[in-house]
């Protein structure tokens, strides 16, 4: 999820250096301009919390099925980036021809 925000965010010229950074800006520039629906920003905030508590607390292994919801979220979020992105970059593509 961090890297197709980061490819989205790059694609405006935009780099932040911390993931908080791009996570910030993928709401900015995306979500809260109707880019992207806000349920995919809350996948990603929810996963960069998960994130955090895995690598930085000690934390009891999670269910099958939790660890499955998360890589559906996932998925879905890196489904919905590459689409825009081809559509984007189909767009960009046609403008110059």
């Amino acid at each position: 999820m961090f890297y197709a925000a980061l490819a989205l965010l790059q694609r405006i010229g935009k780099v932040p250096s911390k993931h908080a950074g791009v996570i910030s800006l993928f709401d900015t520039e995306f979500v809260s301009r109707g880019l992207f629906p806000k349920d995919l920003s809350k996948d990603f905030h929810k996963a960069f919390e998960f994130r955090q508590n895995f690598d930085y607390k000690i934390m009891k292994p999670t269910s099958p099925d939790k660890a499955e919801e998360s890589l559906n979220k996932a998925n879905r979020f890196v489904k919905a980036v590459k689409e825009y992105l081809n559509t984007t970059m189909t767009s960009t593509k046609n403008k110059r021809q």
